[in-house]
């Protein structure tokens, strides 16, 4: 595969074509600068504005793809380059595309355990993986490898039991199937190619990865104001879990303070019950675009 640009410098990222982690990788891009057009109707496609390009294929074979030098980056499930086995290096997990994946049967049947599976045939996407996990245990199994539609198996008594990605298990519960064992927790990550990588390539991927690192540490703060009197400081700044010491201004009012600082979002509403308990009054939060860490 040719590059469309020069091959020492411009970044070549593989992403999901279409399916559950397309749209969250491309807010992502978006959300650090990217910009590109038609990426629903192509396969290969500019950023306008960054030395990227992106390549959007089956989530199946970014692993290999990446592995190989064809892409520097790809943005992929932990699921996918764990069954591939494949040779690359993981620089970031994303918290998205959380799913895991997990051993399943028949609700009223005869597997109820991991021993259970003993002499069993089970249905997958993931051959590799469930050998292994079986193979570690001591257990014999038939894999029965199959793509699509893996939880409707043990009704069409293609295999006794399945083993497949599970996110909220709503689609084994209405095939009556009980989930059983997870072998794999996965999520997306961002993974690197091990081929040697010009500097020019070297210098793009931190810069990438320091806008990724600010978006994503914006998403998971805010940035409050309050205003409180002026000798509850000392206990505010105890009681605030931010990235620095708080901003603390004067204000009209004799004995009153404003401050602002940036909290993790999932301490806000503790943070703010021992904050009004000191006297903080006008509590406003707001979301933040972008940080520079």
């Amino acid at each position: 595969m040719q590059r469309t640009a020069d091959s020492t410098t411009s970044l070549r990222i593989a992403i999901q074509k279409s399916g559950r982690l397309t749209d969250k990788t491309i807010d992502l891009l978006k959300g650090i600068g990217l910009r590109f057009d038609d990426y629903k109707r192509n396969l290969l496609v500019k950023c306008r504005n960054f030395d990227v390009e992106l390549l959007l294929i089956r989530d199946d074979d970014i692993p290999e793809y990446v592995q190989d030098g064809v892409c520097d980056l790809g943005f992929v499930g932990a699921n996918e380059t764990q069954e591939k086995g494949a040779n690359i290096t993981v620089l970031r997990g994303l918290d998205y595309g959380v799913c895991r994946l997990s051993l399943a049967a028949r609700k009223d049947g005869d597997i109820q355990s991991t021993q259970d599976f003993e002499g069993k045939s089970i249905a997958t996407s993931y051959p590799n993986l469930t050998r292994n996990f079986f193979e570690q245990r001591d257990i014999n199994t038939e894999i029965v490898t199959i793509s699509g539609a893996v939880e409707i198996a043990p009704r069409l008594e293609v295999a006794d039991a399945i083993c497949d990605l599970v996110s909220t298990g709503n689609t084994l519960k209405a095939n009556g199937l009980q989930e059983l064992e997870t072998i794999l927790e996965s999520e997306t990550q961002l993974i690197r190619t091990n081929k040697e990588l010009s500097p020019g390539k070297q210098q793009l991927i931190e810069k990438f990865l320091q806008r990724m690192d600010g978006h994503q540490q914006a998403e998971r703060s805010r940035y409050i104001m309050m205003n409180a009197p002026e000798e509850a400081v000392p206990k505010i700044k105890e009681i605030i879990p931010s990235l620095k010491s708080p901003t603390v201004m004067p204000l009209a009012d004799n004995g009153m303070v404003a401050i602002h600082t940036v909290i993790p979002i999932d301490e806000f509403w503790v943070v703010m019950e021992k904050l009004k308990a000191e006297g903080a009054s006008g509590i406003v939060i707001l979301p933040i675009e972008s940080m520079i860490l």
